[in-house]
Order: structure tokens, then C-alpha cells, then sequence
């Protein structure tokens, strides 16, 4: 990410605003002796990966002010940890030419308060049972002093932006996608009836950390047979039995783009006839929800067909005896946008356009037969339809069965 792809973004946002309305976008705080994973947010309007920044920028007609605020140097903690970014490096990778120090936002956004009357900052939602977000914290003393000015969540002023993904953030997407499906294969290559569930999850990062990528888009869901009717299921921890049908929930993440895909498996290598039925019964849910997507179709008529096709497919199967019994075994949304969070930007109620990706997730749990079938893809929204970016990871029954049989 660099300023060709960040320049244009903040110049789009700020034309959103009015005039007088700023942002204020916090970069993420350095853990102790953790990895660090910069802030959505401020990763995609800046591009700068070092923590504790600041972005803030104010509408004024025609020349809007940007202002980037990095850490200072401090050559006593450099052997402790490292060098900090300087301000060339901070310009060339985002940008802005105005880069100061930490050290001056306060003052600087002392100076342009007076003038603001909405600031849009990255708080998060709201949660009274737990304490301030650090961006609600440093601006608690703006709410104070000047309160004519109205604090907003940035959520509504950048999800337009965000939700559309050009060409260089599918690209990343499609990275961290087929690192996934890779990861995915190399379970299956090397699976065993015995084997823990949370040694296929490291059988997965170990792709992931040698194809250079570096997180989880999120917690990895890795679930053998009872397991897998538990939708959030994140202990994975327990060892695998004959028999079991295997739930895998995953994805990299790539320069903060998440894939999210999920499969499933039979762990002694072949579908039982039940596990079949079941399978192809969401299988069949899969792809007709996929085949309906294109630009006008909304979020909540996808949801509504899923669970209609689920409902006659749970009738067939002989676990439902009336379609508004559906939620007994399917209770989720059939899908969510996808980006840079993995439940990214956009809303349930959304309107496809052109450039969005989403996900199709139909599944069916069914805990007293300890079995639980999701089949997940990531799908970008096309000028005329739809592209699968997880269509090469296989799904099919006979196509998994064939690899299993490869196995070592």
C-alpha cells in the first residue's frame, strides 16, 4: 500500500464532508512484545504501518488540511526497540506533507478546534460496560472544551469508500484466499483419524507464515463432528474420532484483507451417506445463492432466499416438517462483506454494487447427529454479475474424497 492508493481515498472522503467537518483517525497502540496489526481505518487512508499515529484532516473549501502525527525518535530506546519511522518515510509512503510528532497533535488540533463543527473519529461501537476506546479517550478533553463540536463514529463517512474495492484490494484479497485454500489442502494432505484439532490449525498458520503473510483474518474455527454445530466454536482443542466430519472456519490475512472461507471433510477420508445428504443439501444452497448475485440485489432477499432453499432441503432431509421450523438448524445470515475486517463494512441491509465482495455461507447443525455443514466462498460483486475468488479451492464431494485418498 502506498500513496498512489491511499491519496485518492482521503481525497474522495474528504470531499464526502461539509465544510468545517474533520477527521481524526487513531492508528493502533504497540503491544508488549506482541505482533502488530495496524487499525483498518487508519492503514487505509494513510498506509503507515508504525503504531501510535494520528490522521487528522479538516474540510476548508478547495484546499483541505491534512496533517500526519508519527512517534519521535528517541535514539536512547532505539536499542530497545528499534527505529522509529521518520518524517520522509512518513510522506513518501502516505502522502501528506504536513507530518509532525506525537508530541504537537495537541496543540495543532488546539489551534483548528475552533473552527470545526463535527469531528469523525474511529471510536468503535459504543459499550458501557467497559471502559472509553483510547480514541474516545483523547478526544474527551476536545468534547469538553469546545462543545459545539459533535463527535461522530467514522463508520457512516467511510463504509461508502471502503465497501468498494478496486482493483489493488482484490488483488490482496485474492492473496490471502488462495493462502487459505492452500492451507486448506495441506489439512487434508496430512489429516489423520486421531489427529487434534489444533494441529490442523497450525498445519494452516505454517502456510500462511511461509507464504510471508503474517496474522489470522480472525480466530480460526477448526471443528470435528459435535463441534462443528457450535457456529463460534474456537476452543480446537480436541482430537479427532472415525467418523467425524471436520468444520474448518478460516482465513489469512494479507496486508489487513481477510479471506474467509469455510469447508468441510470427512476425517476417515469418505462421506458417510447421512453426511452426504446433508453436504449436498447445503452445497445446493451454496451455489443457487451464488448464481443470484449481481449489482442491485440486496443483502436481505439473498438471506431470505437462503432460508427458503434450506427449508426444503431440511424437509427432504427429514428434520423439519414445516419451513418455519428453518432456524432449528439454520440460524446465521447467509453472508457478510468482506475487506479488510472480515465482517467488514457495509451492513446486512446493503444494496450489491460493483466491487463489493461478500460472503456465501449456508449451513445446517445438527448437534444430536453431531454434525454441523457450512460451505462458505468469497464472492466479488461484477459489473454483470458475480466472480467466485474461492472457486479453486475445491468443494465437491467427489473431489475431496479423491485428495483424502492421496493422503500419506
Amino acid at each position: 500500500m502506498n500513496k498512489e492508493v491511499t491519496t485518492p481515498r482521503r481525497e474522495r472522503l474528504l470531499n464526502s464532508l461539509a465544510e468545517n467537518e474533520a477527521i481524526i483517525i487513531f492508528a493502533a497502540l504497540e503491544g508488549k512484545l506482541e505482533k502488530f496489526k495496524q487499525e483498518n481505518n487508519f492503514l487505509y487512508l494513510t498506509g503507515v504501518k508504525a503504531p501510535g499515529g494520528i490522521y487528522m484532516a479538516i474540510k476548508r473549501g478547495n484546499a483541505s488540511l491534512e496533517y500526519l502525527f508519527i512517534q519521535r525518535g528517541i535514539p536512547e530506546r532505539e536499542v530497545w526497540e528499534g527505529k522509529k519511522m521518520t518524517k520522509d518515510e512518513a510522506i513518501e509512503i502516505s502522502g501528506i506533507t504536513n507530518v509532525l510528532y506525537l508530541d504537537e497533535f495537541n496543540s495543532n488540533l488546539a489551534m483548528f478546534a475552533p473552527m470545526m463543527s463535527v469531528v469523525y473519529s474511529n471510536f468503535g461501537a459504543p459499550d458501557l460496560e467497559r471502559p472509553l476506546s483510547y480514541p474516545m479517550h483523547r478526544l474527551q478533553p476536545l468534547r469538553e472544551r469546545f462543545p459545539h463540536i459533535m463527535l461522530r463514529d467514522v463508520t457512516p463517512v467511510i463504509s461508502p469508500l471502503r465497501k468498494i474495492k478496486d482493483a489493488w484490494e482484490v488483488e490482496q484479497l485474492q492473496k490471502a484466499i488462495d493462502v487459505t485454500g492452500q492451507g486448506i489442502r495441506d489439512i487434508w494432505d496430512n489429516s489423520y483419524i486421531g489427529i487434534n484439532e489444533f494441529e490442523m490449525e497450525a498445519i494452516l498458520f505454517y502456510r500462511i507464515q511461509r507464504s510471508g503473510l503474517k496474522h489470522w483474518g480472525f480466530a480460526p474455527i477448526v471443528a470435528a463432528g459435535i463441534n462443528a454445530a457450535t457456529l463460534h466454536y474456537e476452543k480446537n482443542e480436541c482430537e479427532t474420532k472415525d467418523g467425524d466430519l471436520v468444520l474448518l472456519d478460516v482465513g489469512a490475512d494479507h496486508l489487513n484483507y481477510s479471506a474467509d472461507i469455510t469447508r468441510c471433510f470427512p476425517i476417515n477420508g469418505r462421506f458417510s451417506p447421512r453426511q452426504a445428504a446433508v453436504y449436498n443439501s447445503v452445497l445446493s444452497a451454496n451455489k443457487a445463492i451464488i448464481a443470484l448475485i449481481r449489482p442491485g440485489v440486496k443483502l436481505s432477499f439473498l438471506q431470505m432466499r437462503s432460508r427458503e432453499l434450506l427449508a426444503e432441503e431440511m424437509i427432504k432431509l427429514g428434520l423439519i416438517t414445516h419451513p418455519d421450523e428453518v432456524t432449528k438448524y439454520y440460524m446465521h445470515g447467509i453472508g457478510h462483506f468482506l475487506g479488510m475486517d472480515t465482517h467488514d463494512v457495509g451492513g446486512r441491509e446493503a444494496t450489491l454494487e460493483e466491487g463489493n465482495i461478500i460472503t456465501v455461507e449456508p449451513g445446517i447443525y445438527i448437534p444430536e447427529e453431531n454434525l454441523g455443514v457450512r460451505i462458505e466462498d468469497d464472492i466479488l460483486v461484477t459489473e454483470t454479475g458475480y466472480q467466485n475468488l474461492s472457486i479453486a479451492i475445491p468443494k465437491e464431494i467427489l473431489e475431496i474424497e479423491a485428495i483424502l485418498k492421496e493422503r500419506k
